[in-house]
């Protein structure tokens, strides 16, 4: 059973939205003309949740940082222009928001800004208390977005649950000193997230509000 938390926070890609045709088509792009501009889906969906600094660190290691600087401003231009056309919410989150009781808000690597536009898009904004997005400073894994949240809803790092997909929630919760809940059906490697030992784990956005295993369904 999963009880019942006065706040949590959520991870929003590979969370609530399933965003990972938008992002990897991105990222893709940029890489035309570069010796990674073959990689698929499947490999650049490691890398959401991450910074985009990371990843194409990670992609380019010797490469000038004015160069990554140039693929990273390339990235949130194409980003915007897709508008979210293929973004997706997961089946029953809009469900499990509405049935969830506490407060909550976000704690996600995407800029507050870009985080209210998608949520005016699916309708999101009115289950949340508060929007916090990555703003001048570290993202995670770093537990900073998740003391931002914190204190833009007044709360207590021992009142709150964290709720993502990806390593960098797992590690950033736990650095901040909150629960961890681990989602099973985002794009992190269960062997990853299980590294930092989750409270909880679950297939369904719905199992917050139930306190228990559902069956997987649509929308």
């Amino acid at each position: 059973m999963i009880p019942a938390f006065p706040v949590y926070l959520f991870d929003v890609d590979g969370t609530l939205l399933d965003s990972a045709e938008d992002i990897c088509g991105t990222i893709r792009e940029t890489l035309a003309g570069t010796a990674q501009a073959h990689l698929g889906d499947d490999h650049l969906k490691r890398y959401i949740g991450y910074h985009l600094l990371h990843t194409y660190t990670d992609l380019f290691p010797d490469a000038p940082r004015e160069w990554i600087e140039e693929r990273m401003q390339t990235y949130r231009s194409i980003y915007r222009a897709r508008d979210h056309a293929a973004t997706r919410l997961y089946p029953g989150v809009r469900e499990a928001l509405a049935a969830l009781g506490g407060r909550k808000s976000t704690a996600t690597t995407k800029k507050t800004d870009t985080v209210r536009t998608v949520f005016e898009r699916f309708g999101l904004s009115p289950f949340f208390d508060h929007i916090q997005g990555t703003e001048a400073f570290p993202a995670k894994p770093e537990p900073d977005v998740i003391f931002a949240a914190l204190e833009g809803l007044k709360a207590r790092p021992e009142e709150c649950l964290m709720v993502g997909d990806a390593p960098p929630d797992m590690e950033a919760g736990r650095r901040a000193g909150v629960r961890i809940c681990a989602v099973r059906y985002g794009y992190g490697d269960p062997k990853e997230l299980a590294r930092w030992k989750p409270d909880y784990w679950i297939d369904d956005l719905r199992e917050l509000a139930n306190g228990r295993p559902v069956t997987p369904r649509s929308s």
